[in-house]
């Protein structure tokens, strides 16, 4: 890996220099990419804020923010339905108090993505419009307004489909959405959750009908969670479309924090584990499994080897690929996002991407 110490003329980026571990870190603040073939630029990492609300209050939420802020974060992730889990009290809190955050700030300097959630008659009911949330025009119109409402702005810079509902023609979500784009509601779209079949199709369906086509797509992908490799990869390279990636850390898991004799008090899957639904505990036995807390134990020790964070080298494996734009990143308390934003410009060397592969061969699929 490497940490530039002086400006490159050939990146766009500035240095900046973070405490982390108890030793000064100089690098990058951070690259700057580009959405699929759109023209909106963002950071390498995007500060996601599913937490605010639930695992962070609103005080830690907005230093937080500030903290991602000044090392040179431009692009963060919200949605409708946040904070998580989803609840009817609290969807929509979030994108308010982001919203009062990003009033303190020049708006053209915030990149924000916010989403239309998915189908009420898919595989989660999200808490929003009575329950019956749908990807037609009145319901992507009813979306969009609720957001930009709580967001205080009259834009969203990239606007998303939580997630697709394939039963549906596609040209009905798309349609709307493109009247959005032409009316400057939105600068760029994309979908989430998605998989080839449906990225493929939409893609498909917007050069038939001369819709805006999806830039990016926002898909779970880690050290622990490699499927994006499969397939979708390469569809993103050969239809410029950039892979969103959230969750860098499994959820938390790649912290190391759920490989001790017990698991983490006030830990997400520790909570889903012993008081959440049916759906909470499947979702944490996907992620905390025998199989994904052996894998990141011998990530741990590549990254100790490295002389890194593991925390460093899952968010600097995450970016490190052509695909990608920004890694989608989150926190409940400040403290932790030194060991993410240390990732900035850090580019891991064919060695330990090496040994990081044998891990994966060895190891396949942990979450399933």
């Amino acid at each position: 890996m490497k940490f530039p110490e002086c400006r490159d003329p050939g990146k766009e980026g500035w240095i900046f220099r973070l405490e982390v571990g108890g030793k000064e870190v100089s690098g990058w603040d951070m690259e700057k990419r580009r959405l699929g073939t759109s023209g909106v630029v963002v950071s390498e990492i995007c500060m996601g804020t599913m937490t605010f609300g639930t695992q962070a209050d609103k005080g830690e939420s907005f230093r937080i923010l500030d903290r991602a802020y000044e090392a040179g974060v431009n692009f963060y992730d919200t949605a409708e339905v946040y904070p998580v889990p989803p609840t009817a009290e609290l969807a929509g809190l979030t994108e308010v108090w982001f919203g009062e955050w990003m009033a303190t700030k020049p708006r053209d300097g915030i990149i924000v993505a916010s989403k239309v959630a998915g189908a009420a008659h898919g595989w989660f009911v999200p808490p929003v419009r009575n329950g019956t949330a749908a990807l037609d025009r009145r319901h992507i119109r009813m979306a969009i307004e609720g957001s930009l409402r709580r967001l205080k702005t009259d834009y969203v810079d990239l606007y998303q489909v939580h997630w697709p509902d394939h039963g549906m023609r596609p040209e009905d979500t798309l349609e709307p959405l493109d009247e959005l784009v032409q009316e400057g509601k939105v600068r760029v779209m994309g979908t989430s959750n998605e998989n080839s079949y449906g990225l493929m199709r939409s893609l498909w369906a917007s050069e038939l009908h001369g819709l805006t086509r999806y830039d990016t797509i926002q898909n779970n992908f880690s050290l622990n969670n490699r499927r994006f490799e499969d397939e979708l990869a390469e569809c993103c390279r050969r239809e410029k479309v950039s892979l969103l990636p959230y969750s860098p850390l499994a959820g938390g898991v790649l912290t190391g924090k759920y490989n001790g004799a017990e698991y983490p008090v006030g830990g997400r899957f520790t909570e889903y584990l012993t008081t959440g639904g049916e759906r909470q505990k499947a979702m944490a036995e996907r992620f905390v499994n025998e199989k994904s807390l052996a894998s990141t134990e011998r990530f741990r020790v590549i990254a100790e080897e490295a002389g890194i964070d593991l925390v460093t080298l899952a968010t600097a494996w995450s970016k490190q690929h052509d695909y990608v734009a920004s890694t989608i990143v989150g926190a409940s308390r400040v403290e932790q996002l030194d060991p993410i934003l240390a990732a900035a410009g850090v580019e891991l060397s064919p060695e330990v991407l090496a040994k990081i592969d044998e891990v994966s061969a060895g190891i396949l699929y942990p979450m399933g």
